[in-house]
């Protein structure tokens, strides 16, 4: 199921490409001057100058240690299930 959503999101994305000629979903850059990460300006509380397009992506709510475990634990779980 998964591998059929991932092809499907790929056949999107190529779709959206041809058609408006960007990507649909742009990776977020850092925002450089002279080869160095800009810093965000506090004062704009809108704009983030860190960033290129102002906006910073968002935070991951787990870790990669919290995320391993889930999915171990999922994992043993489908092989539980499959025992029974």
């Amino acid at each position: 199921m998964n591998k059929d959503l991932e092809r499907f999101n790929e056949l999107v994305d190529d779709i959206w490409e041809m058609i408006f000629g960007t990507e649909r979903r742009p990776k977020p850059k850092r925002a450089r001057t002279k080869g160095r990460y800009r810093a965000d300006d506090k004062s704009t509380k809108d704009f983030n100058e860190a960033w290129v397009g102002g906006k910073a992506p968002k935070k991951n709510v787990m870790s990669k240690k919290e995320r391993n475990a889930l999915d171990r634990a999922m994992k043993k779980a489908g092989e539980f299930r499959e025992k029974k």
